[in-house]
């Protein structure tokens, strides 16, 4: 069975909003390239897809966009072809190398989890905190960032129950972000 690793960037007080911790370096971008390339597929809910693909989906030109440094293209270009399923009840189509999860979550989760492959990355917010409550995360990977929000959506606010964790590695960056990987204590 392949796990399912929760990643993000989070900052010191807790916010997990996109923008909130330190622009992207190219030490951060590898770090992140790093963690796509060695995953197996990706979930993501239906705000996070949109904002990725809006991002990171090759453009039909085939040419990256002229915002997107050297540093960042290896990034788009692992995730652009990897899998994608999207949890969603709002779109009915989706493509991007994508698939539709509809009906009850956790069993769409433990059967993607049950197929060969990789482990199955998610990002984002609502979806994680759900998949969270259900007990279907079985990593954490936290890239915390020296900064203080002081606003903003908050790492798995509203979390039902207490998730106790267990470090099981620990990565320093030169820009003062740590990356902390995590598993739960059954």
């Amino acid at each position: 069975m392949r796990p399912l690793r929760y990643s993000i960037n989070v900052t010191l007080d807790g916010c997990c909003h996109h923008e909130a911790g330190l622009p992207p370096d190219e030490e951060s971008m590898r770090y992140w390239t790093q963690e796509m390339e060695e995953a197996g597929a990706v979930l993501f809910g239906r705000v996070t897809y949109e904002m990725m693909e809006a991002a990171w989906r090759r453009p039909a030109t085939g040419t990256w966009p002229d915002w997107m440094g050297e540093w960042e293209t290896p990034f788009a270009e692992a995730l652009d072809p990897k899998k994608k399923y999207v949890v969603s009840s709002t779109l009915d189509d989706v493509d991007w190398n994508a698939e539709l999860v509809r009906g009850d979550l956790g069993e769409a989760v433990r059967r993607l989890k049950e197929e060969p492959g990789e482990y199955l990355s998610v990002g984002g917010v609502t979806l994680p905190l759900a998949l969270a409550d259900l007990g279907l995360i079985d990593e954490y990977v936290f890239l915390v960032q020296p900064v203080l929000a002081g606003h903003g959506p908050t790492l798995l606010a509203g979390l039902h129950e207490r998730v106790r964790l267990e470090l099981v590695d620990r990565h320093e960056l030169r820009s003062g972000v740590v990356a902390q990987r995590y598993r739960p204590v059954r």
